[in-house]
C-alpha cells in the first residue's frame, strides 16, 4: 500500500541550492550559491554558501561564504572532530576545504585537481574525472594516490569498505564496467563487471550489495538465466532488451557470478524511459520514479515499503540516511519519515 510520507519540516532558504549532504549524525549541509544578475559573472565559478540545518526540526545553525562555489563536481561529508569536508569548484582549481561545525568558519583549504563525481566520507575523498581516479586525505587537504589506464575513461564513483568502486568505459569497445581498487591506496583490485554494458547509469552501495542502474543487463547473467530473463522481458512491455535495470551484485562477486537479484524497469525506448535515481543506506536501497520512492532490501531486492514524497518529481538532489528522506528543489529543503 502506497502512502503519502510524513514531512518531518521544510525550509525556505534565499539561495539556490545544487549540493546536499546527510550523514547518520549531526546537521543537515546544503550548498547553494545566489546566481548573478543577468546570469552572468566575470569568473568561471559562481561564489558558493554552505548552511547547516537542525536534522530534527530544520532550525538555521549557521551559513556562511564557502571556498566552495558553484560548478562542476561536489561533494561534502562531517568529520570526525567538529569539521565539515567540501570538495568542489574554486576561482582557479578544484578545492578541498574544512570548515567548523560549530559555526562554519573556515579551518583550511588548499587546491586539489578537477573532478566530475565524488565521494566523501570522514577520512576520505573519493573522486573521478575523465581520465583519472584519485583519493583525497582530508585531514592533510592532499591527494593520497592516484590511478589511470589508457584506454579508459571514469564516471561514478562509490565506497564499501575498503573498496572503491568507479564505472568506467573502455574506450575501445564503447562498453561500461565496474573496477574495484583499494580505497586507502588505490591498489588495483579487478574488475567487478568487465565492460559489456551500453551505460550505467548510477550505482548505489549498501555493506553487502552493489547496486547498478543500467540497461541490457543480461550479458551479466551466466549462460543458463539468460533464457529466462529474456521471457521476463517480453512479458514486462513487448520490447526486445530491458532498457532501464537494476541488478546487484556482491561488492567480493568475480566477474560473470551470478548476480544477487534483478528488476526490470522499463523495456521502453531510451528517448521515453522515466526518471529514475536510486541510493542506498542501512542495508536498504531507494528508488525514485517520479514522485514515488519504494525501498528495496538490498541483498535480496524484496520490497519493503513505498511512499508518494511531495516534490521528489522536481528534485535536484536527494538522499536517505537512518529513514530520514532529505529533499532539496530550488530553494527549499525538507525531511521525511521514510520508515521502511
Amino acid at each position: 500500500m502506497t502512502t503519502t510520507a510524513r514531512r518531518r519540516w521544510s525550509r525556505e532558504l534565499e539561495s539556490e541550492i545544487d549540493g546536499i549532504a546527510l550523514g547518520p549524525s549531526g546537521p543537515v549541509l546544503l550548498h547553494g550559491y545566489d546566481p548573478p544578475a543577468g546570469g552572468k559573472w566575470i569568473d568561471s565559478v559562481i561564489p558558493g554558501k554552505l548552511a547547516a540545518l537542525d536534522r530534527n526540526s530544520g532550525d538555521l545553525l549557521w551559513v556562511g561564504p564557502c571556498e566552495v562555489g558553484y560548478g562542476r563536481g561536489f561533494g561534502a561529508a562531517i568529520g570526525k572532530n567538529d569539521d565539515v569536508w567540501v570538495l568542489g569548484p574554486g576561482t582557479r582549481e578544484h578545492r578541498v576545504v574544512r570548515m567548523s561545525l560549530a559555526s562554519g568558519e573556515l579551518r583550511d583549504a588548499a587546491e586539489i585537481a578537477a573532478f566530475d563525481e565524488a565521494h566523501v566520507d570522514s577520512e576520505l575523498g573519493l573522486c573521478s574525472a575523465p581520465s583519472r581516479v584519485f583519493g583525497i586525505g582530508l585531514e592533510a587537504l592532499a591527494e593520497s594516490w592516484a590511478y589511470s589506464r589508457e584506454g579508459e575513461r571514469y564516471h561514478l564513483v562509490a565506497r564499501v569498505g575498503d573498496r572503491a568502486l568507479v564505472v568506467y568505459t573502455d574506450l575501445k569497445r564503447k562498453l561500461q564496467g565496474v573496477l574495484r581498487l583499494d580505497a586507502l591506496s588505490g591498489k588495483v583490485d579487478g574488475p567487478l563487471v568487465t565492460p559489456q554494458l551500453q551505460v550505467i547509469r548510477q550505482m548505489a552501495c549498501v555493506d553487502e550489495a552493489v547496486v547498478l542502474l543500467g540497461s541490457g543487463i543480461a550479458k551479466m547473467l551466466p549462460p543458463d538465466l539468460r533464457a529466462g530473463f529474456q521471457a521476463e522481458v517480453m512479458l514486462h512491455g513487448g520490447g526486445e532488451v530491458d532498457t532501464l535495470s537494476l541488478v546487484a551484485l556482491r561488492p567480493d562477486a568475480r566477474p560473470g557470478e551470478a548476480p544477487l537479484w534483478h528488476r526490470i524497469l522499463s523495456t521502453k525506448p531510451v528517448d521515453d524511459l522515466p526518471e529514475v535515481s536510486i541510493c542506498g543506506d542501512s542495508g536498504k536501497v531507494y528508488l525514485m520514479q517520479g514522485a514515488m520512492l519504494e525501498a528495496l532490501d538490498g541483498l535480496s531486492g524484496r520490497p519493503l515499503g513505498n511512499w508518494t514524497v511531495p516534490g521528489l518529481d522536481l528534485q535536484i538532489g536527494w538522499q536517505v540516511v537512518d529513514g530520514g528522506g532529505l529533499l532539496a528543489e530550488e530553494t527549499r529543503a525538507s525531511l521525511f519519515e521514510l520508515p521502511a
